[in-house]
């Protein structure tokens, strides 16, 4: 395998990118305010690349505006040059963004909106009004038929009366209109005074004119005399109370309607329940349970007038949650029970209905005697809603005993709630403390913890729970937690399950006062996390490395043990007390010294582990992926070449790189051809090339390029390259001359930073109405066919407005180059043509290396100008605008070679002189640049 190896200074490129498609798009168009926009069909594949460039090769990563970029929508983003969403539906509709970054630069941002089309089957209802005429003896009758759809773009509604089209200019009798408050969807064909005529069958016909081939879709109607809308009457009330356990059914009946409406139920909130059955208007629900309660609605739809709806609210009887409260004297804003002083005792239970519980009261067995001093009462403010409560005027001796409160469902066979207080001496309110030793619970993670809190008093409440210093729920879900003995009990606890909890009284079962609270710390252990989880370090061979694994974070935060492993092989390692890290110096890195070293950091709960990689082995090569048209043909033997580019990533970090082990195979064999390049010196940035040679048309080859030092080998790098038809520029061939007879125009480009653009034209295509006395008749070739590129200076364009046209970007091949190109500056206000050459380093960098003003007469006139860049570069063509409309400047012919420029006498410029022209006097153009440039031209 014979190859040509040079290379030359590559700084790293920021990245760049480019979106373009590749899937079912119905039209990629530039809106009025130069947006991309991407239309496609709901249902049809969304296909989108983002073309990169940059060094190192950027990674891509797309996103969209408010959701996600893929088609599942619980990602949020895709890692991959080429986007693709199978059967795309409305909703993934928006703006996507491509995100390039390789860590040079700012990142490359290019976005792109994806318009979804779709039409949706119409929908036509059907509306009427009747009203008196005053001073007549006749109704009139109106008929509106709304006609909606979904769609984007917006529907175009077309509306038939049979197979003749309405309109208003046609028909008085019709009226057609687009209501205010809808966007263009809805289409309203109103029917004045319906007449005999008007009883027939009507059309709407739908279309976003076959936009994507969406077909236009239609519906119809047929409008009778009896066209009614839908009426409903129920067999039940609209309230239903029932038992649990009972077979209910709801018959919904039609009382009007035509045409025939669809009788629809559901269920609010949550579905219908499993155990019911509905058929036509009749709904059965056996064995009902309390969790089937909730709104059951009977809809009637014809389309015809607003849907008939009736709702019955079923409730299933229920009770729980018996509670009661004692309320000390309120007036004296007393916490315990006093004789001479009030007391309400209060019942309460979750029911339903609720306001059809009663409630019972019985002292020591027997129903309780109310008088003036023992009063019941409901619906006390303070208290939940229907709370029955038992008031004591000035409690006495006599009044001590045991109360009963009874809640029943009368006439129902649901079973009676009751709840039991004791009121005597002994009746105390409630304390709270912490056990001695248990106000700080530690425990490891994963274990049981159980927090305590003692009661005392009579009644014991029930304990709340809560967390102090988070704002997060408990274990259970719930913001709170109740426990009956004071105990918390947490299994499998988490790290993040430390802090502090609240325990405190609960105001019901017990006192109504202000709950009695206390603190308990819980402290969770787990095992340290460390970094780095795995580190690669490279050395040169003979240097010193020293290994660090850092704690950041565990419970104890205290390194109590470490062990460094080499390969697997203890070693000796003194302990770092009160360190949260662990290091190992190795002295010397070799051949015997490299591999694999772990390091396992211990805080006496656990151990977590740092791994780390040595070794004097070169980082992988890192293959430059924007060579300008890498591929270079030989079409005698059907062969062809391609230009392969790589630099290499940290050359100083290990020894120096000897040479390159490279391997290419063609893809679908086996054989592969190795051969090794030699590197006299490597820098960082060096760009390297090597020329493959007789690779076969139109093989692909996948090409591996492996680093070897005095260690040995490095890490392998590889790529696929593939065979493509060459575009301008080629890698400088005998005549790489750009005329501009193609619409890419050699890959130049339009500044989107200067105030106009450069315009390609030939002798045919000019404007018959163009200003005369400036701008050349034809090309250089002096053929009407022949096209160039100009400025025009006509109106809008001002004095010293810029066009500017950039070349691709060039790598550095060569220390020479020379430039050669045709200009010509012909009419009384030619402004300036001048050449700049831009590098791309860390920025890039314009230098003005040629320029050229005034009024050059009416021919052609060829310069020569030599560039030595010292790194990738742009050449840049710019036309300035001179003081009026005569001042048209063209280019043609431009010609980049390696090398120096044809070193002749400066003398007369070699010109193509047109005929009927006057020929000025020439004048020397400006070499400008800095000396590191070592520019002249050179006329001939």
């Amino acid at each position: 395998l014979v190859s040509l190896f040079t290379s030359s200074f590559l700084p790293a490129a920021p990245a760049q990118a480019q979106i373009i498609h590749a899937g079912q798009a119905c039209v990629v168009k530039e809106d009025n305010i130069s947006e991309r926009v991407y239309t496609i069909r709901e249902g049809d594949t969304l296909v989108l690349q983002c073309l990169v460039t940059g060094h190192p090769r950027p990674q891509v990563r797309w996103t969209k505006t408010a959701g996600s970029a893929s088609d599942k929508f619980q990602e949020t983003s895709v890692l991959n040059e080429t986007l693709r969403i199978e059967k795309i539906q409305r909703l993934q509709g928006g703006r996507y963004y491509c995100k390039a970054e390789n860590g040079v630069g700012v990142p490359a941002i290019k976005s792109i909106r994806v318009d979804v089309q779709y039409l949706d089957e119409p929908v036509l209802t059907v509306h009427q009004t009747i009203s008196d005429v005053r001073g007549s003896f006749y109704q009139e009758k109106t008929v509106f038929l709304r006609c909606t759809v979904n769609s984007n773009p917006p529907a175009r509604f077309i509306w038939k009366r049979g197979a003749e089209t309405l309109s208003h200019s046609q028909d008085n009798g019709v009226d057609i209109y687009e209501p205010l408050y809808t966007q263009g969807e809805t289409k309203v064909l109103k029917l004045k005074n319906l007449r005999p005529q008007d009883y027939a069958s009507y059309t709407c016909q739908v279309s976003v004119r076959n936009v994507c081939s969406i077909p236009d879709k239609s519906i119809t109607f047929q409008l009778t005399n009896t066209t009614a809308p839908p009426a409903l009457k129920l067999s039940v009330n609209e309230t239903l109370v029932v038992n649990p356990g009972d077979n209910i059914t709801m018959q919904c009946s039609l009382t009007g309607g035509d045409p025939q409406p669809e009788v629809v139920w559901s269920h609010s909130p949550g579905p219908m329940p499993p155990n019911s059955l509905v058929q036509g208007g009749n709904l059965t629900i056996w064995r009902i349970r309390v969790e089937d309660s909730g709104y059951y609605n009977c809809t009637a739809i014809n389309n015809v007038g607003n849907p008939a709806k009736k709702t019955v609210n079923l409730l299933v009887r229920s009770m729980k949650n018996a509670t009661f409260q004692i309320t000390p004297d309120v007036i004296k804003e007393s916490e315990t029970i006093q004789l001479g002083q009030d007391l309400k005792l209060s019942c309460h239970v979750d029911a339903v209905p609720q306001e059809k519980v009663v409630y019972s009261w019985y002292k020591n067995g027997k129903p309780a005697r109310f008088s003036d001093r023992l009063l019941i009462t409901r619906n006390d403010p303070e208290l939940p809603p229907v709370t029955c409560s038992l008031e004591i005027i000035d409690l006495r001796f006599s009044d001590y005993g045991t109360y009963l409160c009874v809640a029943t469902f009368q006439g129902a066979s649901i079973p009676d709630l009751s709840v039991e207080v004791n009121i005597s001496s002994e009746t105390v309110p409630p304390t709270v403390s912490v056990p001695k030793g248990q106000s700080t619970i530690t425990v490891r993670e994963g274990s049981r913890a159980e927090l305590q809190c003692e009661v005392r008093g009579k009644p014991k409440p029930p304990i709340i729970w809560s967390r102090v210093d988070k704002e997060t729920p408990m274990p259970s879900g719930t913001m709170t937690m109740e426990t009956y003995d004071g105990k918390l009990r947490l299994e499998s606890v988490s790290r993040e399950m430390s802090g502090t909890y609240k325990c405190q009284t609960a105001r019901y079962n017990g006192f109504n006062i202000r709950p009695r609270e206390a603190l308990v710390q819980l402290n969770v252990q787990f095992p340290p996390v460390v970094e780095p989880a795995f580190q690669d370090v490279r050395q040169g061979l003979g240097r010193s490395v020293t290994l660090r694994c850092t704690m950041l974070k565990g419970s104890p935060m205290k390194v109590a043990t470490s062990v460094w492993r080499f390969n697997g092989t203890l070693l000796a390692q003194p302990l770092a007390e009160q360190q949260d890290y662990s290091e190992l110096k190795v002295d010397s890195v070799s051949q015997e010294t490299s591999g694999s070293y772990e390091c396992s950091i211990s805080n006496d709960v656990g151990v977590s582990t740092c791994l780390f990689q040595v070794s004097a082995r070169a980082y992988s090569p890192e293959f430059y992926y924007d060579t300008p048209n890498p591929t270079l043909s030989q079409k005698q033997s059907k062969n062809y070449s391609y230009v392969l580019q790589w630099t290499q990533k940290e050359p100083d970090a290990v020894d120096p790189i000897l040479k390159y082990r490279l391997e290419v195979r063609q893809l679908a064999q086996r054989n592969t051809i190795q051969t090794f390049i030699p590197v006299q010196k490597m820098e960082k940035g060096l760009l390297l090339e090597h020329i493959l040679p007789n690779l076969k048309v139109p093989q692909s080859y996948e090409v591996r390029l492996t680093p070897i030092t005095s260690f040995g080998a490095g890490d392998m790098a590889a790529r696929i390259i593939r065979y493509m038809e060459p575009d301008w520029p080629l890698p400088f061939p005998a005549d790489n001359t750009c005329r501009f007879e193609d619409e890419k125009i050699c890959g130049f480009m339009q500044d989107k930073m200067d105030n106009f653009d450069w315009t390609r034209q030939n002798a045919l295509t000019q404007n018959p109405k163009r200003t005369v006395n400036t701008g050349p008749p034809m090309d250089i070739s002096g053929t009407p066919e022949g096209y160039y590129m100009f400025i025009e200076a006509s109106r809008p364009r001002v004095t010293g407005d810029k066009a500017r046209l950039i070349s691709p970007l060039y790598n550095i091949t060569a220390k020479y180059y020379c430039v050669s190109f045709y200009y010509h500056m012909y009419g009384k206000h030619i402004g300036s043509l001048n050449l700049l050459v831009r590098v791309r380093n860390k920025r890039a960098i314009d230098t003005q290396v040629w320029s050229l003003s005034g009024n050059r007469g009416n021919m052609w006139q060829q310069a020569h100008v030599p560039i030595n860049p010292p790194g990738p570069f742009q050449i840049i063509f710019e036309g300035v605008r001179g003081t009026s409309y005569e001042g048209d400047i063209a280019i043609d012919d431009v010609t980049l070679k390696k090398g120096d420029c044809p070193r002749k006498p400066i003398g007369p410029n070699k010109a193509v002189a047109l005929p009927g022209s006057g020929v000025p006097a020439l004048h020397s153009p400006c070499l400008c640049g800095p000396l590191t440039f070592f520019l002249y031209v050179l006329l001939r």
